[in-house]
């Protein structure tokens, strides 16, 4: 507890400024910022000679070219987050959120048994600022963390959000420079001194004990649509209106597609369903690593459990988007499906949840840490923000219930007592009570 209580002194300045900025936040929903038509037009262009040579290509593959075509790609040369953005996330609207993730990696490391390396390893880092805080919280518990050797890895495809992670983590703009020895793309050290590096892929990151944190990842990933029609599961494709046609629209494609046998259950009750093999083969990957090596993931995304549909949208300027519409210049993003990444570890690992936002940081102790940080900020203007900011994050109607948390573990991790499940004598963090002793 007296850590804890270093840790909220120290970061207490800039906790103001995130605080102030997640409450500029809240009146933004409405801006009516539009996109760059011009570089939109260009991407759409390429897409509509793509499907005039090749045919109606699938939503993965319209996703892949949106979000990460090289030259018009919507994440390789933006800075899409923030008020300033398209979009808002957590640990941008509150530090509290990302220190008490670190407090969860630093749990799971110490029910470990303490191991002597650490590889922390996040997907897809944004401006670096969950990163930033749960290294700060480290450096609070350095005493403790001092005999493992900790180093930092990154996978962002994005070259413009990498070098806002470098500029945040490091505090210098990193030259690119692929090191063919470890595939990494970026390499330097952390403001506190830890070994960083950044990788396009995760099956590029070594291996090693690791703790894995995905936030808003997996809903970014291309995703398959399926529908099912009197004539059995139809794909939905992308095509063009008519031949000199400038817009997209949905068809249905005339085959069963593969994805059927491979991916759908024999039970399935939804007639529309999403499905994204990308995403299947890095949680694989994942599951795999932490079975051999220990360890463990954390999953926190827009997501359900395999009872949504049609959750495919775009967000430009914090307002819903047409998919289908300057191609580009929104994101596009589609609801996790819990569900089916469960079904894909199956009994490799050891998973728990979903459980919503709210429920994963209340068990984190969020109100304990908020009614500390009011206590010791008396100036109301910055009580009133980091109440605001409270609420965005654990409202039922905000992100409280939308967000849900997932996570997996080694089978080390649990113990089997006459053949049921049970945790060890080191409860999870964020899933059951946090224990402050």
């Amino acid at each position: 507890m007296h850590a804890l209580h270093r840790m909220q002194t120290c970061a207490r300045r800039a906790l103001r400024a995130r605080a102030a900025f997640a409450a500029s936040c809240i009146g933004r929903y409405q801006s009516n910022k539009t996109g760059d038509s011009e570089d939109g037009n260009k991407l759409l262009k390429h897409l509509i000679m793509k499907i005039k040579a090749t045919g109606p290509i699938t939503v993965a593959e319209y996703m892949k070219e949106v979000l990460t075509n090289p030259i018009k790609g919507y994440y390789m040369h933006r800075d899409m987050l923030g008020e300033h953005g398209d979009f808002v996330t957590s640990p941008e609207i509150s530090q509290v959120f990302g220190e008490l993730i670190g407090i969860w990696c630093i749990s799971e490391w110490m029910s470990a048994g303490k191991p002597k390396s650490l590889n922390l390893v996040e997907l897809g880092p944004g401006k670096g600022s969950l990163m930033d805080d749960i290294l700060r919280v480290f450096k609070q518990f350095q005493h403790l963390l001092n005999p493992c050797d900790i180093s930092i890895h990154l996978v962002e495809v994005s070259p413009k959000l990498s070098e806002i992670q470098a500029i945040t983590l490091t505090g210098n703009n990193i030259e690119t420079h692929y090191d063919e020895a470890t595939s990494a793309y970026k390499k330097g050290i952390t403001k506190s001194g830890l070994h960083i590096s950044w990788y396009n892929d995760v099956q590029n990151v070594p291996s090693g004990y690791t703790l894995y944190i995905a936030h808003e990842f997996f809903d970014a990933l291309p995703i398959h649509k399926l529908q099912k029609t009197s004539d059995g599961w139809r794909e939905m494709l992308i095509d063009i209106e008519h031949e000199m046609s400038q817009n997209l629209r949905f068809v249905l494609g005339s085959s069963n597609p593969l994805l059927t046998n491979t991916f759908i259950q024999a039970d399935e009750k939804r007639d529309h369903i999403e499905i994204s093999p990308q995403a299947a083969v890095i949680i694989e990957k994942l599951a795999t690593q932490i079975n051999s090596f220990g360890g463990a993931a954390l999953i926190a995304d827009y997501g359900h459990s395999g009872d949504k549909t049609d959750t495919f949208r775009g967000f430009r300027a914090h307002q819903l988007h047409d998919v289908l519409i300057d191609p580009g210049t929104a994101d596009l993003t589609a609801d996790v499906d819990f569900s089916f990444l469960k079904r894909i570890v199956g009994n490799t690992v050891i998973s728990l949840g979903p459980i919503t936002q709210q429920e994963f940081l209340k068990n984190m102790g969020i109100d304990l840490r908020m009614k500390v940080l009011l206590e010791n900020n008396k100036d109301e203007a910055t009580q009133r923000q980091l109440i605001q900011s409270y609420d965005i994050l654990m409202n039922p109607s905000k992100m409280g219930q939308r967000f849900k948390f997932f996570s997996m573990f080694p089978h080390s991790r649990m113990e089997r007592i006459n053949g049921d499940s049970k945790l060890d004598s080191h409860p999870v963090a964020g899933f059951t009570k946090l224990q402050l002793t």
